[in-house]
């Protein structure tokens, strides 16, 4: 059984930076596509940034230029730096494979004051 576990959201102000990470126990990792989801109240869940095995990192357009999506495989662990943020950033983010095949984690809360 896969299990992710997310952390580091919280409160910013628009303008500053916060550093997801996520935590991947229960699959052979290093094979997996992870990608970082988020929802806002109200919208569905988008996916804005996947990253391959070896490193080959896709953003959505609304986060390019601002997010960074990385990974340590010897730590089974999937990063989201995130610059710049927006009031519109605000939203639950969780991990999961690029597809969504996992059973999902409890997200971390990241809000974006303006």
């Amino acid at each position: 059984q896969v299990r992710l576990v997310e952390s580091g959201g919280g409160l910013v102000q628009a303008g500053g930076s916060l550093r997801l990470s996520c935590a991947v126990s229960g699959s052979i990792f290093r094979l997996n596509v992870m990608g970082w989801y988020r929802q806002a109240p109200g919208k569905q869940r988008e996916l804005v940034a996947t990253i391959t095995g070896g490193g080959t990192s896709n953003y959505a357009d609304s986060v390019k230029g601002r997010f960074t999506i990385s990974r340590d495989n010897a730590k089974n662990t999937v990063y989201l730096q995130m610059n710049s943020l927006k009031a519109e950033d605000t939203a639950v983010y969780y991990c999961n494979e690029a597809g969504g095949v996992f059973n999902w984690g409890q997200g971390t809360q990241v809000t974006v004051s303006s």
